[in-house]
């Protein structure tokens, strides 16, 4: 009870202003329980095999605060044009509160999985500005995670169990039909040098998918003029070029890519981080009209892209 709730306090600290975010903003999981039992019982009055009326229903049944981010992130698009339907195992990396999560657990239905895939606890502190006790408290996220998933379950939901990245269990190979990397892969990227974050997650995707498998990236997007060691990841953006080139050279085919996630709005300067917007606000302080800025900018550019890996 005491690391869950370290890691509770820590994921709302992670949506705060004063660090920046390592992955999606959390919403606590008792959001959830309300909206996955509404979510159930109004999917049940469409034909079983219509995926499309199922997530409709989902979605309906989230929160406000949740809904409110369907402009920017569109859920119901992102997901579909990743070829996600019930029934299917998913790999969900970095899920945090889980704000996907609370989607694909009811989407994806008592015949799917969603396996969830954290950072590996070495990564912990290259932060820089997590305490003790969250980074010893990581040392059970492969089991307090599912626990508190158990919450968005219900009777009809996926299974969910949960691996660190570079600590894969080979029973878990070639079991996935996708890997969802959502506003996932800067810090891996950021802190590559280091440790070699990055490489032993995308030998993890590579070994997690069944032949044929999906992998779907929604990234913060860097232009292509900003340099190169800006778009690293320590300012939460990357360059799509770069992401192409590592999937590609990981033995990863690109398959499509959509412009729905992207906002021509955000345009950051060198000095920038893509925390400055929301939800997270982490320039703005108390000062009302830096964040109504932000909010005429809205969440970051982000490129959406779609890889197979061959065979199948």
């Amino acid at each position: 009870m005491r690391n869950i709730l370290i890691l509770l306090t820590a994921l709302v600290l992670w949506g705060c202003d004063q660090t920046p975010p390592p992955g999606p903003e959390p919403v606590a999981p008792a959001e959830y329980a309300p909206a996955a039992e509404e979510a159930r019982e109004s999917s049940g009055t469409a034909p079983a095999g219509d995926a499309s009326a199922r997530l409709d229903a989902i979605l309906e049944a989230q929160s406000d605060e949740v809904k409110a981010r369907y402009e920017h992130r569109n859920p119901k698009e992102t997901l579909e044009f990743f070829g996600m339907e019930p029934g299917m195992t998913v790999v969900e990396a970095l899920p945090g509160g889980g704000w996907y999560s609370q989607i694909l657990v009811p989407y994806l239905g008592d015949d799917g999985r969603l396996i969830g895939a954290n950072y590996a606890h070495a990564m912990w502190p290259e932060f820089g500005f997590f305490g003790q006790d969250f980074i010893d408290s990581m040392e059970t996220w492969t089991t307090d995670w599912p626990a508190q998933a158990e919450a968005w379950r219900g009777d009809d939901g996926a299974t969910v169990e949960a691996f660190e990245f570079g600590s894969m269990p080979d029973e878990l190979a070639g079991q996935a039909d996708a890997v969802l990397l959502i506003r996932a892969l800067h810090n891996l990227a950021r802190f590559e040098a280091s440790g070699g974050f990055l490489t032993a997650a995308m030998n993890d995707i590579n070994r997690i998918l069944k032949p044929g498998g999906i992998v779907g990236v929604v990234q913060h997007e860097a232009r292509p003029e900003m340099s190169d060691e800006w778009a690293s990841g320590n300012s939460g953006y990357l360059k799509k070029q770069f992401v192409i080139d590592r999937f590609t050279a990981a033995g990863f085919e690109l398959v499509d890519e959509s412009d729905l996630n992207q906002n021509p709005n955000d345009r950051p300067t060198a000095e920038d981080v893509v925390w400055r917007l929301p939800p997270s606000y982490q320039t703005s302080g108390d000062d009302a009209e830096i964040r109504a800025a932000m909010d005429q900018i809205g969440e970051s550019n982000r490129m959406t892209l779609k890889f197979r890996k061959p065979g199948g």
